[in-house]
């Protein structure tokens, strides 16, 4: 289900009500590194589907890591989530986006709920906060909320991009030769899940993490695992609030070998735009209103980047 192009041109003034707009800025994950790397699936994900970047073979792909807000100076110490996205490149050309947050979930089941929390939480001219009772009503009402919240406010820093945990909260398909499993994903850090406390993120500086991962790349690849959740009986295919229980178990799908910093594509009327509904053959989507208005959004925000 996709929403109307009245709802997506909401959803990005929603979201630059809160943090500004910045031109040629996304309006969420303003701030990123961007890296190239590569990817190399198992024979496991092979077996369960014939997508191009899961035939064994390394795969180019181009990764950026990001924070959550849409603001484009804000400090890395901020409690939000942080972004990994990336674009895998096949020979031939199918390609195939795979984004992921530090969130567990997304924190809402429609597009027009996200519209409706993103208003509630613009700053009052005045305070400079979201009017908190309205907001906290609002949450009352909307307890689907809770996982998100808790996985990035209740959460400290991280200690590096490399070293966090990135879920997607969307449901896709995987086709192979004759089967298909319903599986969410995510991308497990080899160097485990490190965080440190906010007074120590501060003190790094604003820009720790961008600073961090240079220092890592330098000593060598940050790699992460790609782990598959196949669905639990039950489990919802359309509600990305929902938390998949870790049952049954994840399955080692690939790794992704991130190599080195690079510069920004982004520029002289050229944008990388990391799309979930990106999907190469043998990937299918589910139904989930979220997965499907992302696009729109995305692409409204595109061409404002573009001017």
């Amino acid at each position: 289900m996709a929403g109307s192009a009245d709802l997506y041109d909401e959803l990005i003034a929603a979201a630059h009500a809160i943090y500004g707009a910045h031109p040629g800025r996304r309006a969420l994950h303003a701030k990123g590194s961007w890296c190239e790397a590569t990817f190399t699936a198992t024979g496991e994900a092979t077996r369960l589907c014939r997508a191009a970047h899961f035939s064994g073979e390394e795969i180019p792909a181009l990764v950026r890591f990001s924070n959550g807000s849409g603001n484009p100076e804000a400090n890395d110490a901020n409690r939000e989530s942080r972004g990994l996205a990336v674009k895998l490149r096949p020979e031939g050309g199918d390609e195939t986006d795979m984004l992921a947050t530090t969130a567990r979930a997304f924190p809402v089941r429609t597009p027009e709920d996200f519209l409706e929390l993103l208003r509630l939480r613009a700053p009052d001219p005045e305070t400079g906060q979201p009017d908190m009772e309205k907001l906290g009503a609002w949450l009352a009402i909307h307890p689907e909320a809770q996982p998100s919240i808790a996985s990035t406010l209740g959460l400290e820093p991280p200690a590096s991009f490399g070293t966090v945990h990135y879920y997607s909260p969307h449901s896709f398909r995987l086709l192979g030769d004759g089967n298909d499993t319903w599986i969410r994903f995510r991308w497990r850090p080899a160097a485990g899940e490190q965080r440190i406390a906010d007074d120590e993120a501060r003190a790094k500086g604003r820009d720790y993490l961008a600073d961090d991962l240079r220092k890592r790349l330098d000593d060598g690849p940050v790699r992460f695992d790609l782990l598959l959740q196949t669905r639990p009986e039950g489990a919802s295919l359309t509600d990305p609030s929902e938390v998949w229980p870790d049952e049954p178990e994840l399955l080692e799908a690939g790794t992704l070998e991130v190599t080195a910093i690079v510069d920004d594509p982004e520029g002289a009327g050229h944008i990388e735009v990391f799309d979930p509904m990106r999907l190469g053959d043998g990937i299918e989507p589910s139904d989930d209103p979220v997965l499907h208005a992302r696009p729109g959004a995305y692409s409204v925000s595109a061409y404002a980047r573009l001017g």
